[in-house]
């Protein structure tokens, strides 16, 4: 049962038939004793993990059952150890029996027995069990409890019971002291039985008793007592106490927000013009009656005084349970007299106070405010309060406390979010929101972070009102702000923790930092307490250099690069002066440094660096002719491209992007050179496999040179686009297409890919517009396939990209694109009208368009290819929709045997191409899984040994070949067992394979394979003769294929000796031994 503790209500449904199953045996005369025991031990568990409160009303409660269950509570020995279980659930089943109405007295008949004796009445036998078994000190205490609370309230029981049992409950309670272990037993069960006693019953019966009750309560001096126990006990039945004293009635006077119930709240403000005069009339009225109507006993001030001393305790148990008690008992008094409960409240929070009035002051807010008891004319006093209790953190010795403070202040947020309309809180919106993102970022403990950002979630969903509220979600939701860094030990690496953020923080705030935080931090550098001092002075070390490093960089990179530009765009008189040189040098050093600035402000600066370039190319680096100085233009586009080879990313990406932003006039005589510098760029090698930035700009920078540069069928290569080199242009952009990096932060070939493709649909629409003929069938039908693949595959945001590429080239007017494959079948599938409104980002909208494309020859490799991706992945949108696309036109082609045969070639060809490569043969093989399992190949299941299933098999078994993929590993085991459906020899083959896997060395991989091939044999029971079918299930389902590997090994050739599969042979490894008395650098034994 220990799976359901997280939901247990999850039992509900099967809760009935499990007792009953239980109760048949307890109820069996034949039972021997020990069976019946286990029977109502079982009872408890199931109980223990559902909670008795709903399993109670389970319990049969016919008028037979009363006499059976009197006897086996007579039978039992309430200090066996061995069986509490028994008396406990026996002791709940009679709390439900006893409610049968009928008087009691009704089943006495004849009181004389058959001996002649006198026997006792029901109604004592009852009352005499329950006070046995209030003084143990098992479980079944708990359940005398509940039995009391159900059984005294009947009229019967109370008319004639009720003072005597609570006299002899009272003289327990004075006789038995709470310091020996003995009387704590005694006081536990009395404090249960007169909690549950005036929980349960009528007002207007506990009522005449309540007074001698609080009065003896007062006299035992539970406050004092060490036991935790009781004083929790003592919180629960003074505040029931108090609720008997008070009518029970909902105050008139509360705050309301709203209605649970969505259609009220509907009704409520379609009604709302009609009844806002009738309210408003009945209001004044209302207020009048109602201070009438209250009577208010002396006791409870005392009530109340023990509540607020209890939520001082320093126990959170005890503390949680008065401040319940303190919004119960508010709701039952008049306006006047709950604002000075809350008056008193708030004495809690001083700092005289320990952090358990703090902390039990919060839980007493929060429940007030959760009930609508706390009014907007009190938000002002409570909300500073709440606001300290967030950073609320007092010293004791080499600790600190308050951690507990934090959370429970979080908890006053998020209630108020809930209790309050968002016009209330508007006043202190901005301190409430910046308390909490300081908690959720910077507090110490995991809990109170979590807490602080779930608080911050259900103000940003409820109130509305929170400035940010969507983008701090995002950044700093529950799980993000759970994380650590590091897994830290000291309080000093927190502190070191903290100052780097504050170093992180420092750039968007630099004024502040500055005038604001140093000059606090400072003085504690030099303050007597050690870690203070520590944490000061890393925080002061931390922020200078952040300040440093900020206007030296980011502010003056800006800076210059913006002045540069709008000097040079204003024509200054500078042409020829020595001043534009040092510029030139300002934007080169701007570009070569941008590994020393923010990743944030990295594309600004590059950006402006680029601009300020051409501006100053354009107006200074020109002659009267229109041309270049030729010394100075080899001298700058030699260096920008030397540079393209740095060993630093950024620096290649500052100077890719530098080159593409240069001025035609500069490129001329020079073309050749500079895109054989950005092609190298791109290329992929060991040493900067991770330089997926570089290579992005330097895609992008040749798009830009071919629009500057301009096109020219006959021209020169070192001048224009042209035939002699748009070819290579197209090689160097179309494999940028291919690139799929990943590393630490995640597929950051992707930043590549969709600079390709933006790269490729540029220069194709220039070529176009200009000179058609320079684009070759072969290069237009290769980007079209690629875009098709691109737009078929999992991430959305690429998906999406590729899509809106794909159909800007398919519908280009001006003039159109040629040599597109299928251009007229594609213009059906994408409609010109749909051009703008298809949502590629929607899997549900993408894939049944781009899975059409399989029946197009040309496309139908790639499109498979990115679908396997997606088909075969883990994201559950996409893997719905873009398999359900497939299986459509799987569906669709079933009847068309050359369509289904040249799908399966492709297939196998997209296996065979992408062999050993996980990134595209793991989703593939979950994808093939998917497809046998799904019947889309049965057309070849009638022909043996046909070549699709047998050339399947065959790369099935060499993609996993040695390998130690557990993911690979277990979708090819649905692969096998698909496979088995088709006939011929492959299926001894694939029994075969499958029975090596069972000797897996993984235990997560045998145990996989067992379960599988169990499933395979129900779903194909043909394959395997029916008079070993039964003996072979049982082996796979018997065995623990967990095991060590001889035990299993064992097992498993049991089960090829059955099913005539030949036993796999272990292979013996070779040993190279060198010959006596040579050295040997192998360390031979």
């Amino acid at each position: 049962m220990d799976k359901y503790q997280e939901q247990p209500h999850l039992l509900d449904r099967h809760l009935e038939g499990m007792m009953n199953s239980l109760l048949e045996i307890v109820r069996d005369s034949g039972s021997p004793p020990p069976l019946v025991h286990l029977a109502f031990k079982f009872l408890y568990i199931i109980t223990k993990v559902r909670g008795y409160k709903r399993f109670l009303p389970l319990f049969p409660h016919e008028v037979r059952d009363l006499q059976p269950v009197l006897d086996m509570l007579a039978k039992q020995n309430p200090r066996d150890t061995e069986t509490w279980e028994t008396r406990y659930m026996l002791l709940l089943w009679l709390s439900m029996i006893c409610l049968i109405p009928f008087d009691l007295a009704r089943f006495d008949g004849n009181l004389v027995s058959v001996e002649g004796q006198a026997r006792q009445p029901t109604m004592d036998r009852i009352l005499e069990i329950a006070k046995c078994y209030l003084v143990v000190s098992d479980k079944a205490r708990d359940a005398a409890a509940v039995l009391v609370s159900k059984f005294i309230v009947r009229p019967d029981v109370r008319q004639s019971r009720m003072a005597d049992f609570l006299d002899w409950v009272l003289s327990m309670l004075s006789k038995s002291s709470s310091q020996t272990m003995e009387g704590t037993v005694i006081v536990n069960g009395m404090l249960q039985a007169l909690a549950q006693l005036f929980k349960h019953g009528k007002r207007e019966d506990c009522l005449p008793y309540a007074a001698t009750v609080l009065e003896c309560l007062d006299n035992c001096k539970l406050s004092e007592s060490n036991q935790m126990v009781l004083r929790k006990l003592g919180m629960k039945l003074v505040q029931r106490l108090g609720l008997t004293f008070v009518k029970p009635k909902v105050a008139k006077w509360r705050y309301q927000r709203g209605r649970r119930s969505l259609a009220a709240n509907l009704q409520a403000q379609g009604a709302a013009v009609q009844n806002q005069k009738r309210e408003a009339a009945a209001a004044a009225a209302a207020e009048a009656d109602d201070d009438e109507e209250y009577d208010i006993p002396g006791e409870i001030e005392n009530v109340v005084e023990q509540l607020l001393v209890g939520l001082k305790d320093k126990d959170t148990i005890v503390r949680w349970s008065a401040a319940k008690g303190i919004g119960r008992i508010t709701g039952r008094l008049p306006k006047e007299l709950a604002d000075d409960v809350i008056g008193s409240l708030l004495d809690c929070f001083s700092f005289q106070e320990t952090d358990n009035a703090w902390h039990g002051g919060c839980l007493a807010l929060a429940e007030l405010g959760r009930r609508g008891l706390l009014l907007p004319s009190r938000i002002s006093d409570v909300v500073p309060v709440m606001l300290k209790a967030l950073t609320y953190d007092e010293k004791r010795g080499a600790c600190s406390v308050g951690s507990n403070v934090r959370d429970a202040a979080c908890y006053v947020c998020w209630a108020f979010a809930r209790a309050y309309e968002p016009s209330e809180l508007i006043p202190f919106i901005s301190h409430i929101s910046s308390a909490l993102v300081i908690a959720a970022v910077f507090d110490r403990d995991v809990n109170c972070r979590r807490a602080a950002s779930a608080a911050f979630q259900e103000n940003v969903g409820r109130q509305g009102t929170f400035p940010h509220g969507i983008d701090i979600l995002t950044a700093a939701d529950y799980f993000a702000v759970g994380n650590r860094v590091n897994c830290y030990l000291t309080i000093s690496v927190i502190r070191e923790l903290a100052t780097k953020a504050l170093h992180n923080i420092t750039p968007q705030a630099p004024e502040y930092m500055a005038n604001v935080v140093l000059p606090r931090l400072l003085p504690l550098s030099v303050g007597s307490d050690l870690h203070t001092r520590h944490g000061a002075i890393l925080a002061c070390a931390e922020i200078t250099h952040a300040l440093w490093y900020l206007p030296c960089y980011q502010i003056y990179f800006l800076t210059v690069c913006t002045l540069i530009e709008k000097l040079s765009l204003s024509k200054m008189p500078f042409r020829g002066d020595p001043i534009i040189g040092g510029w030139q040098w300002l934007i080169n050093d701007s570009l070569r440094h941008l590994t020393l600035v923010s990743s944030g402000a990295r594309q600004h600066i590059k950006e402006s660096a680029v601009s300020a370039l051409a501006a100053l190319c354009n107006e200074f680096y020109i002659n009267e002719r229109g041309e270049a100085d030729p010394a100075l233009q080899d001298e700058l586009v030699t260096q920008y491209v030397s540079e393209l080879q740095n060993s630093e990313e950024m620096i290649r990406c500052g100077f890719s992007r530098a080159l593409g932003a240069l001025p035609r006039f500069l490129l001329k005589g020079r073309l050749q050179q500079v895109l054989e510098g950005l092609k190298k760029v791109t290329v992929i090698s060991p040493e900067d496999v991770s330089f997926a930035e570089s290579r992005r700009d330097a895609l992008i920078a040749i798009a830009k040179v071919c629009q500057t540069v301009g096109v020219k069928g006959d021209g020169s290569q070192q001048e224009y686009v042209c035939r002699e080199n748009v070819d290579q242009i197209y090689a160097t952009l179309l494999t940028g297409v291919t690139d799929y990096t990943t590393d630490s932060r995640g597929d950051v070939g992707g930043w590549v890919r969709e600079a390709a493709m933006t790269s490729l649909m540029e220069v194709t629409l220039l070529l176009v517009q200009k000179e058609a003929e320079l684009i070759h069938a072969n290069v237009c039908k290769q980007i079209m396939c690629w875009l098709a693949q691109q737009s078929a595959e999992k991430i959305d945001k690429f998906r999406a990209h590729a899509g809106s590429v794909f159909l800007t080239l398919l519908h280009f007017d001006h003039p159109p694109v040629p040599h597109i494959p299928h251009r007229e079948e594609l213009e059906r599938i994408f409609p010109r009208w749909e051009k703008e409104t298809l949502n590629w980002n929607a899997a549900s909208e993408a894939f049944p368009r781009i899975t059409q494309l399989l029946g197009l020859p040309a496309y139908q490799y790639h499109v498979l290819l990115g679908l396997s991706v997606s088909v075969g992945g883990l994201t559950e949108t996409t893997l719905r929709y873009s398999a359900q696309s497939l299986f459509d036109y799987m569906k669709k082609i079933q009847t068309d045997p050359s369509a289904l045969e040249g799908f399966c070639e492709t297939l196998l060809k997209v296996f065979e191409d992408n062999l050993r490569n996980d990134r595209v043969s793991v989703p593939l093989l979950t994808m093939l899984d998917q497809l046998l399992a799904n019947g889309c190949f049965d057309m070849f299941t009638e022909q043996e040994n046909h070549p699709f299933p047998v050339k399947l098999f065959t790369l099935c078994k060499e993609e996993i070949k040695r390998s130690k993929d557990i993911r690979k590993l277990r979708s090819s085991i649905g692969v096998f067992c698909g496979l088995i459906q088709f006939q011929g020899d492959m299926r001894e083959k694939v029994f075969f394979q499958l029975f090596l896997l069972l000797c897996h060395p993984f235990p997560i991989i045998r145990k996989t394979t067992a379960s599988q091939v169990y499933e395979m044999l129900l779903t194909y029971s043909d394959v395997v003769d029916p008079a070993v079918m039964e003996q072979a299930m049982a082996i796979l389902s018997d065995t623990n294929w967990e095991a060590e590997l001889p035990v299993v090994r064992e097992r498993r050739n049991g089960l090829c000796d059955l099913l005539k599969v030949p036993r796999p042979q272990l292979v013996a490894k070779v040993r190279w031994e060198c010959a006596p008395g040579v050295l040997c650098s192998w360390r031979c034994p």
